[in-house]
């Protein structure tokens, strides 16, 4: 079965970013995907090193979990990542994250290549066009295919649970979710 692999970077057991993470892979699952939800939570996630050994052994020489998800990642055909917005931006993990993954499939196979998703952006306030812009770069440097939706993938929620009084947020990250897995089915 197809499958779409979504990372959430937020830190809180409770978090907002989750509770949106779940709401757009149940829109996928609806739509007949698999779908898998990787939390960076407890993973300390380190900067890439520019050591470019993942160019002759296609990993990451930093073992801290990050190589595991990439071969889930590998498998799917799909992948969503989704940040909490710190200070005007994506949480560090979630980008150290995403240019290790880039930095080793440039240098290897381009197994992100015509992966289809793309980044979310929960906020109390503000920052969220930002951190999309931040996160949009790695798909857009890495062949990836991203759908839209009726707005931008953003969420405006501060305590646990106040996404869900953000009904245009949610819908959009729904009516992104089925497009996901839309084109997913179409391209396959």
């Amino acid at each position: 079965m197809k499958k779409v692999l979504l990372l959430c970077a937020s830190p809180r057991k409770k978090s907002n970013t989750m509770e949106v993470v779940e709401e757009c892979a149940n829109k996928i699952e609806e739509n007949g995907l698999e779908t898998e939800i990787i939390s960076l939570r407890k993973m300390k996630i380190q900067s890439c090193q520019a050591c470019l050994e993942c160019a002759k052994t296609h990993q990451c020489s930093i073992d801290d979990g990050l190589n595991e998800i990439i071969g889930k990642i590998k498998e799917a055909e799909g992948l969503i990542v989704a940040s909490p917005v710190y200070f005007g931006t994506a949480r560090g993990d979630i980008m150290s994250a995403l240019q290790r993954i880039g930095m080793i499939s440039r240098g290897g196979d381009q197994f992100l290549s015509w992966k289809v998703g793309g980044p979310v952006a929960v906020a109390r306030r503000g920052g969220h066009t930002a951190t999309l812009q931040e996160m949009l770069m790695f798909y857009l440097i890495n062949d990836m295919i991203v759908p839209g939706s009726t707005y931008w993938n953003m969420v405006f929620g501060w305590q646990p649970g106040d996404v869900g009084d953000d009904a245009e947020g949610m819908e959009t990250i729904r009516h992104f979710g089925e497009n996901v897995a839309q084109l997913i089915k179409k391209i396959n």
